[in-house]
């Protein structure tokens, strides 16, 4: 029970520090992104097909958390400024896989530079030990939301 008898409280609220900790590292990597003409979204699109060459619009979306809405609006700016490919009729279906370009992987090796300095400067006051264990932490959290909770 929170201070006041209601709800949460925030300040012993693991789930509310993660989503402050998201908030955070979101607006930390659109600094370091926003001068080189991206967004978080861009460079996690950019990201997901230097690592999956390939990936459809719906996969895309899921991977950088936006609806498949805002993805395709992303597509095609990134098509129209070089950045990916797409074919002009889908292979299979009705998808259309996307691909970067020289320019898309020249932009994402920027980028990654940039938000490599984020993750670093955010992990700068913790051991190595200590970063293995929050990593190990935060995948078991995952798991376990994700699982349903039925501490399988």
């Amino acid at each position: 029970m929170s201070q006041n008898g209601f709800g949460v409280d925030l300040d012993k609220s693991l789930g509310y520090l993660l989503k402050e900790a998201s908030s955070a590292l979101r607006v930390a990597m659109e600094e370091v992104l926003r001068p080189l003409g991206m967004s978080v979204t861009h460079y996690s699109c950019l990201e997901l097909l230097a690592q999956r060459p390939g990936l459809s619009n719906s996969e895309l979306a899921r991977g950088a958390f936006v609806t498949r809405q805002s993805m395709n609006v992303l597509l095609q700016n990134l098509e129209r400024e070089g950045y990916v490919t797409r074919p002009a009729e889908a292979p299979v279906g009705k998808v259309l896989p996307a691909r970067l370009t020289p320019r898309g992987r020249q932009s994402l090796a920027k980028a990654t530079v940039a938000v490599r300095s984020v993750e670093v400067r955010m992990l700068a006051g913790m051991t190595e030990t200590e970063q293995s264990g929050a990593f190990r932490i935060l995948q078991s959290m995952i798991h376990s939301l994700r699982d349903g909770g039925d501490g399988a």
